[in-house]
């Protein structure tokens, strides 16, 4: 305990040097210096995924492997992923994946999207992609695997992009109480500005999966970015919060997902009357509600990675990388 607590000292005095004369990328670099932690050796035979049986941890003793409450954190090596695509055979599953091209996101980034989808994203299984749009007829239509398809479904474009974010979960729970909720047993909903790199797999399905996020998993917690203010739905106060959650990946059975956005979207209703807006929009209320009910799964940030970040000795097999953020030209 005490070098953690000496790591994270040197880590605040030194990042906050760092960035009050270089900016942030030297504190990029000082936060390798901040031990993961590691899976007690009593839980890690018990560690279990739903679709690779018995996991590996001891494969990654450089990382953290479960959590407190016995999730695992799935990183390449520690499961098999030929055993994965077997198990999603046997049990028939048909998985979703969402997508949100809004606005200019859409002419950027949704054909990429969908190209390296095609080729990395739960091959050889049956996949139906929802691509929610203001613009049905601008989205293009690609050649699909056997047993994929490609739903469009048209949203409202709303004024500002911090609505289209927010208004996200509203959605979402709509389109999983409807043919969304009836054509897939797994949904996994994404952002539209990353592209698939590796193999996105079986692996990635529980009954409910949180992405740690790439900038922020290794950071301890009382640096993590929760919403503070207690007036807000999102508020974490001091001490609560397990990990950072990223909102460009998240997931899970139909059921759960249910669940999960109609809190967020229900949190989000109310800052709204309050004339609130928390920090991170709905990925604020999404990690209140992963504190709240913690997810059955972890994906560790290989699953979900920026190139900003530069090379890790961790990150082995990226899945999903960050394309380049233009916010001026795309938010404009």
């Amino acid at each position: 305990a005490w070098k953690r607590i000496f790591w994270q000292l040197i880590l605040l005095a030194l990042g906050g040097l760092g960035l009050l004369r270089f900016g942030l990328p030297v504190l990029r670099h000082l936060e390798v210096l901040i031990p993961m932690g590691v899976c007690p050796p009593a839980r890690t035979p018990l560690l279990r995924d739903n679709f690779t049986g018995p996991l590996h941890p001891w494969a990654r003793p450089e990382v953290l492997t479960c959590t407190s409450w016995g999730a695992p954190i799935i990183w390449d090596g520690i499961f098999d992923p030929d055993v994965a695509q077997q198990e999603a055979v046997r049990q028939n599953l048909t998985v979703g994946l969402t997508v949100f091209a809004v606005g200019r996101y859409l002419e950027k980034y949704l054909e990429r999207f969908l190209e390296t989808a095609e080729q990395h994203f739960m091959v050889g299984q049956r996949v139906v992609y929802y691509v929610f749009t203001e613009r049905p007829a601008a989205v293009p239509r690609l050649p699909l695997g056997p047993g994929r398809r490609l739903r469009v479904e048209r949203v409202a474009r709303e004024r500002r992009w911090q609505d289209v974010s927010m208004a996200r979960m509203r959605t979402l729970h709509a389109a999983l109480g409807g043919r969304l909720g009836r054509e897939a047993r797994f949904v996994l909903c994404m952002d539209v500005d990353q592209h698939f790199s590796g193999a996105f797999g079986p692996e990635a399905l529980a009954e409910s999966v949180a992405q740690l996020h790439a900038w922020h998993y290794r950071w301890p917690r009382r640096l993590l970015p929760f919403e503070r203010d207690a007036r807000s739905a999102a508020a974490l106060g001091p001490g609560e919060g397990d990990f950072y959650y990223h909102a460009a990946v998240f997931g899970g059975s139909v059921a759960a997902l249910r669940r999960l956005t109609a809190h967020c979207a229900r949190g989000l209703r109310r800052d709204r009357a309050r004339g609130l807006e928390a920090r991170w929009h709905d990925e604020s209320h999404l990690n209140k509600f992963f504190w709240l009910h913690k997810p059955a799964k972890l994906l560790s940030p290989e699953f979900c990675w920026s190139p900003n970040i530069g090379r890790r000795a961790e990150i082995r097999r990226p899945r999903l990388l960050w394309a380049p953020k233009e916010y001026a030209l795309l938010r404009g």
